[in-house]
């Protein structure tokens, strides 16, 4: 296996890249730009490449990787399409973000990103009271127009939207400020508040983006959205929150551990 290290740092531009390894088995059958493409992935994904760092032009990374200009132009491409490196005309290649990949248990969407430094900020579209549909009733145990409480917010990172979250509470449930919902998680004020969460019935699926939904998430009509629905319950069995989310799946992923049952 050869193992190429990155030239000394000669320009502010490349030094990101100048401190990484790069193993690349040049007699595997895997091709070397899927090599190159996962080891940079790895890297943002780790923070070792981080958001509005500079790869450099493609000459200079296969000088210093000793690859070909094809191989190299490939393995960007693909993390190009996957919305982790943009080209940028007259500054190179540039890290956007890491795909927030996130474990399905019962946590806070906003807990998550900040524990993985993605930098998560909010704003609330929607806090108000309105009277419960069917399915909302259905969820919370409650009566079909009962009053519940609405909120519908949008999250990003690092300045990007990665999701569209709508969230249904009792009405009676606790008070939601929306300069406090937009400074912190949504189950951290329920935390705050004495509630303790216990668990959740949750369901994951995909469909593409609404013109709507595109718009507000910066992607093009038709993409790839997952979808999550949760009714979440405190620790008396009572339910407190039932949430309807879509995620952009350029930048999103559930990551979950499955075990053989014994």
């Amino acid at each position: 296996m050869a193992k190429t290290r990155g030239s000394a740092r000669t320009a502010s531009t490349s030094s990101a890249l100048d401190s990484l390894d790069f193993a690349l088995d040049r007699g595997s059958p895997v091709p070397l730009y899927y090599q190159l493409a996962q080891q940079l992935e790895a890297a943002i994904e780790h923070g070792a490449l981080a958001p509005g760092n500079l790869l450099g032009n493609e000459v200079d990374l296969s000088v210093r990787l000793g690859l070909s200009r094809p191989t190299v132009r490939q393995a960007i491409q693909s993390l190009v399409d996957k919305g982790l490196l943009v080209r940028r005309r007259g500054v190179g290649t540039q890290v956007v973000h890491s795909q927030v990949k996130r474990g399905l248990e019962l946590s806070s969407l906003y807990d998550d990103l900040e524990a993985a430094g993605q930098g998560p900020t909010t704003h609330v579209v929607r806090n108000e009271r309105v009277p419960a549909t069917a399915d909302v009733a259905a969820a919370l145990d409650i009566a079909e127009g009962a009053e519940v409480t609405l909120l519908e917010r949008l999250r990003c990172t690092h300045g990007q939207p990665v999701a569209i979250l709508c969230n249904y509470l009792p009405g009676s449930l606790l008070d939601l400020g929306t300069a406090r919902l937009e400074s912190t998680g949504l189950y951290r004020m329920m935390r705050a508040a004495g509630i303790t969460l216990h668990s959740a019935r949750q369901t994951v699926g995909a469909r593409c983006a609404t013109a709507e939904e595109a718009e507000r998430l910066d992607e093009k009509e038709g993409a790839a959205l997952l979808t999550m629905q949760r009714t979440a319950y405190d620790d008396t069995g009572r339910p407190v929150e039932y949430g309807t989310h879509i995620y952009r799946a350029s930048r999103y992923a559930f990551d979950f551990q499955l075990l053989v049952r014994p």
